[in-house]
Formats: C-alpha cells, sequence, structure tokens
C-alpha cells in the first residue's frame, strides 16, 4: 500500500466573533509543526461590519484596523494556499492542526471554500485537545491549554497573536506526540 506523506501545519486565527460568515477572521498564523521557523502570518480585511466586543478584545485588533491593514479575503486566501502548496514536499498531504481545531478550522475552510472554491487541507483537521486527552486518558476539562502546560511544560505560550498561537500549538503538538510514543505499548 502506498501510503502518502503528511505535512502537519499549525494553523490559528482570530476573528471578530464566533459565527462563521457573519462574523470576519481577522488574522491567521501558520507554521510547519516539525519546522516552526517556516511561517505565515496576514491580516484579511472584514467581511462584515459585525464582532463581539469581547472576541476583539481577546485578540486586541479592530475592524478599522483590520480593514487598514488587511488583505482582501480572496488574496489573502490564494497567498495562504500558495504557501500551503510550496511548502509541501511533492506528493504530501496537508493536515491542518489546531488547539480547538473545529473553531479554527471552520473559519479557515469557509474562507478557501468561498473564495477560492477549495480548502488544500480537505474536510478535517487535527485537534490538539482530543490528541491530548487521547494520549494521556485525562478528562475532556483537562484539555485546556493551561492544563496541558502544566504537564508538558512548553517553553511556549498562546498569547492570542495568531502566528505566535501557531508555534506554540506546533509545539504542544511535538511534545503530546513524543510522549504517545514513549507510552505507546508494545505489540
Amino acid at each position: 500500500m502506498n501510503q502518502k506523506q503528511e505535512t502537519f501545519i499549525s494553523v490559528d486565527i482570530e476573528t471578530a466573533g464566533p459565527i462563521v460568515s457573519e462574523h470576519s477572521m481577522l488574522t491567521l498564523g501558520a507554521c510547519l509543526v516539525y519546522q516552526p521557523e517556516i511561517e505565515f502570518l496576514m491580516t484579511l480585511k472584514p467581511i462584515s461590519d459585525q464582532a463581539v466586543d469581547a472576541a476583539l478584545k481577546i485578540s486586541g485588533l479592530t475592524l478599522q484596523q483590520a480593514q487598514a491593514d488587511g488583505l482582501a479575503p480572496e488574496e489573502a486566501m490564494a497567498q495562504f494556499a500558495t504557501w500551503i502548496a510550496n511548502n509541501l514536499p511533492e506528493n504530501a498531504t496537508p493536515v491542518f492542526v489546531g488547539l480547538n481545531a473545529p473553531f479554527d478550522w471552520s473559519f479557515v475552510n469557509y474562507y478557501f471554500l468561498k473564495y477560492l472554491g477549495e480548502n488544500p487541507f480537505g474536510f478535517a483537521a487535527l485537534d490538539i485537545k482530543a490528541l491530548f486527552m487521547g494520549a494521556t486518558g485525562c478528562s475532556w476539562h483537562d484539555t485546556r491549554s493551561s492544563s496541558i502546560d502544566k504537564q508538558l511544560h512548553p517553553t511556549l505560550e498562546g498569547n492570542h497573536d495568531a502566528l505566535c498561537d501557531a508555534k506554540y500549538q506546533a509545539e504542544l503538538f511535538r511534545l503530546i506526540y513524543q510522549q504517545e510514543l514513549y507510552h505507546r505499548p508494545e505489540r
């Protein structure tokens, strides 16, 4: 059986709120999980004027900043798709990795499909929270990043900057995956 090589890409976003298509994705950061120095960061122009104050407060972004500094969504997603393609070995599959991946992936998927017609990641994402739960047998409550940090002691930390968070997530993924391999029973 010929299995494709997988390239794990850590992706983090900051948004103007939680509803895909109503709230805007304002920033997107990404890096290769095993080569985090290979990175991508962009700000996007808002797709609406709808925002949740708490979401903007978390990221420190404003719709006005994003409008002034951001790329049109079509251009932004085209650049991200090109970055993904340029950083994949031949015949490799990109794997979207995120901390609470369903949230981030849903926005990225929507933007790729709406503005480019296809999502290079396909229809699935690898969630670090679920990976940690499976690797450690912990409760769902203990998959918060603060709980994961206490067990794995990463050198980086999340700060709601999309690129910094993508690199932090990449480190968490590597630490969890190493732990899982270490604790895997002999077969």
